[in-house]
């Protein structure tokens, strides 16, 4: 009874789209110009992606630090590594270089050798002064220039791994943009207009490289070449899936409709981006070819089931009715499936996964309407498509592929289970090698030019990724207690022991060198103050700390004097070795700061995206494991049979074991970006399994319950659209790899290669367990067909 309900459903259905082709017509104009008029909403994310929930403990401690400090990924590095430097020429391009961005608006500070200030005692009136380092009149002489290297070098230790690495000789500029912009349009101004131009300009007159790097600059760069690269994938995924489509229909006609289709689906990808106001990210960026990757394949199953049916009768009326009577029920549970798949990432907690499953489930289901409805109201205006249209039908490739596949599934199907549990083995080895990545700039081009400036920062300064550390001295003036600033120091120490942080820098920098100001610049008395000196001295260091544009020191103790704040800058590190840092500041901080007195919190951009990372991870493998869930829920319902379902999810579970070992083997380690791919492709391979026992079923009512001819029908009708879509979806999912991001690299290949293994466990596994599943029933049907 429910059966004929449904049957009686999809035909009502059919009725009124074929009856009302105008107005559904209108409709989707309509509704493609209301999302059209939405694009004004679009526009590119200026902050980096937070990976936590905004309750979650790390993020509240780093809300509580910029709430204290604001905003800390405001730095801006301009550095080089030239012995040419110190001459009058290039010197004199410096100057006009770091004076120019002095001058602009959106610069809050510079600090840069052609102005450095250095700390001098004033007896008379018992304070220190800033008074420049250089006189400008002497930079024409190449001996003064030679002269100022050599006490940068030797007698200025307060800057030391702030501005210059005495080692090798290299030197930087600290650019510190106003706090209020960094998260703006208006950085991308300044960057893009005024500090690369500038910075050109220096390069063509000196002959000098310069390397620049920090978050505001990293992420402006990388914002730009994700721009770039949507047009590229959008591009890349119409013409591959288009040329394929017509490659195996060989029909321009049908070619052309999946193309009108596939541009309106992207048209209200990017327009439902805009009406929820959400946007541009590395991840929102690829929904539009995921759009037209995902819906040729709604295309590939209607049209090739209308030519199927013309094929037979040449009715083209009852050819279209069944086009959307038989398929529309199988297409709307591959694309619930795929719907599923993306929609699993809401439930993550990330409000950047949350858009992207939220946008890209919608569009799914939107194009899979669009399509149900377009195909067959576009062929009722057409004529009968010519038998050379028809042709691919009955190709001796796929008539052989299929023969193949008949032949392993009927007497080869022990030999399938075999590879199937090697496989599996070989998949386990692999994952047990994965390792897990939380890197800040793993996602970025390894090839951009800022990448390369990331490494040179690295080695040169011990990276450019902050970390920060808030110490809450829980009183008021607590931070300038003597007893606190060795408590600092103490911890500074250790912070410059480890390798993969750099020299870190905090008020306890400044009162060293107010110590040494006090000793008439001697270089040997940069160190704390005893008790007995502490009074006068740190009395002098507030008198040159008065002036607040050139206080450097002003952001590290809040305006209480109860918060104060160490940054150190750290390598591109993984988690892991994240994790073993801090472990180690933790021991040390456990150590010298007790918990009844201070407060001590490690945050920092660095930090939050590690253990976003990490909780990412961990909530996308519950993800994962609920789309499996809620897939084999929908599955259960539209099969009735728990034998079937389980047949489908172990088939399309082997893929996934297999990339999982592929990405140990090959050392791609886990991470936004790639965990990504599980549920993603879990839930588009699936789709195949649907097809094959919707039709399974349906052959299996027609055929008076045989299991045998029932499976093999299936699989000559459904393995067409198997092969077709497969290899469509594998070669779309293949231009993700024209990126330069990693990220997107990893993501496209990774889908692809599942989908490759998903495509023949879907012809070769499933049709074999369905068998092995309904062994009785398949033995007594060879044992009626034997007496009889």
């Amino acid at each position: 009874m429910k059966k004929k309900i449904a049957v009686g459903f999809w035909e009502s259905i059919a009725r009124i789209v074929l009856k009302n082709r105008i107005v559904i017509l209108g409709v989707i104009l309509a509704i493609t110009i209301f999302l059209a008029l939405q694009w004004k909403n679009l526009g590119m994310t200026y902050t980096e992606a937070n990976l936590l929930p905004k309750k979650h403990i790390v993020n509240q401690q780093y809300e509580d630090f910029l709430s204290k400090f604001g905003e800390e990924g405001n730095l801006i590095v301009i550095g080089f590594k030239d012995k040419e430097f110190f001459t009058p020429k290039a010197f004199a391009a410096w100057n006009e270089l770091m004076t120019g961005l002095k001058s602009s608006k959106e610069v809050e500070l510079v600090v840069s050798l052609n102005d450095l200030k250095k700390l001098e005692k004033n007896e008379t009136e018992e304070k220190f002064e800033l008074v420049p380092l250089i006189d400008q009149k002497q930079t024409v002489n190449p001996a003064y220039l030679q002269k100022i290297k050599n006490e940068l070098f030797n007698n200025l230790p307060f800057y030391e791994g702030l501005l210059f690495n005495k080692q090798s000789g290299s030197i930087r500029s600290a650019i510190y943009l106003n706090k209020k912009i960094v998260n703006t349009a208006a950085r991308k101004t300044f960057i893009i207009e005024n500090l690369v131009p500038k910075i050109e300009k220096f390069e063509k007159t000196t002959g000098i490289d310069l390397r620049v790097s920090g978050m505001p600059y990293i992420r402006t760069i990388n914002a730009e070449n994700m721009k770039g690269e949507i047009g590229l994938f959008i591009g890349a995924a119409l013409f591959i899936t288009s040329l394929i489509f017509f490659l195996f229909f060989r029909s321009f006609r049908a070619t052309f409709i999946s193309i009108c289709i596939l541009l309106v689906g992207v048209m209200w990808s990017f327009g439902t981006l805009g009406l929820f106001h959400y946007k541009i990210t590395i991840l929102t960026a690829i929904i539009p070819p995921l759009i037209i990757v995902i819906g040729i394949t709604n295309c590939i199953f209607l049209i090739n089931k209308y030519q199927q049916e013309i094929k037979i009768h040449h009715n083209q009326a009852k050819a279209l009715q069944r086009v959307i009577s038989k398929i529309g029920v199988s297409t709307l549970m591959t694309n619930l499936t795929t719907a599923a798949g993306f929609a699993t990432f809401m439930i993550t907690g990330n409000d950047l996964l949350f858009e992207f499953g939220l946008v890209t489930s919608i569009n799914v289901i939107s194009v899979y309407l669009l399509t149900l409805a377009v195909v067959p109201i576009f062929y009722s205006f057409m004529p009968l498509p010519k038998e050379k249209h028809l042709f691919h039908l009955s190709k001796t490739y796929i008539s052989t592929l299929l023969d193949w596949v008949e032949n392993i599934v009927k007497y080869k199907r022990k030999t399938i289970y075999i590879i199937y549990a090697l496989l599996l083995v070989f998949s386990v080895i692999g994952v047990s090698q994965m390792k897990v990545s939380g890197s800040l700039i793993g996602e970025m081009p390894k090839s951009a030019s800022f990448f390369k400036d990331i490494v040179f920062f690295e080695k040169e300064f011990n990276g450019v990724m902050p970390l920060e550390i808030m110490i809450n001295t829980k009183r008021k003036k607590g931070v300038m207690k003597l007893s606190t600033m060795k408590k600092m120091d103490e911890l500074q120490k250790t912070i410059s022991e480890i390798p993969e942080l750099s020299k870190p820098i905090s008020i306890v920098n400044l009162v060293k060198y107010s110590k040494q100001a006090y000793y008439n610049g001697n270089p040997e008395y940069y160190e704390l103050p005893t008790s007995q000196e502490q009074a006068f001295i740190l009395s002098y260091a507030k008198n040159a700390t008065k002036n607040t544009k050139e206080n450097l020191m002003k952001s590290y103790v809040d305006s209480t004097g109860q918060y104060a704040r160490i940054t150190t800058f750290m390598k591109d590190i993984g988690t892991k070795e994240m994790a073993k840092v801090e472990s180690k500041l933790h021991q040390k901080i456990d150590k010298i700061f007790p918990k009844d007195r201070y407060e001590v919190t490690l945050t920092g951009k660095a930090l939050v995206f590690q253990k976003g990372t990490s909780y990412l991870i961990d909530n996308l493998i519950e993800s994962l494991i609920f789309a499996i869930l809620l897939i084999a829920g929908l599955m259960t319902y539209l099969f009735r049979s728990g034998k079937m379902v389980l047949a489908s999810v172990i088939t399309n579970i082997l893929p996934l074991c297999i990339t999982s070992g592929l990405m140990g083997y090959f050392g791609i380690p886990l991470k936004p970006s790639t965990i990504l791919v599980f549920s993603i492709a879990f839930g588009i391979s699936v789709d195949n399994a649907i097809q094959f026992m919707a039709k399974y079923r349906l052959d299996l009512l027609q055929n008076k319950g045989k299991v045998k001819k029932s499976v093999f029908s299936a699989l000559r009708e459904t393995g067409i659209s198997t092969f077709y879509t497969s290899v469509v979806l594998i070669l779309g999912f293949a231009t993700f790899t024209l990126s330069s991001f990693s990220g997107t690299i990893a993501l496209g290949g990774l889908i692809s290669c599942t989908l490759l293994f998903a495509m023949f466990a879907n012809l070769l596994v499933l049709p074999a367990l369905v068998l092995t599943f309904e062994k009785k029933r398949a033995k007594k049907e060879d044992l009626i067909e034997e007496l009889n």
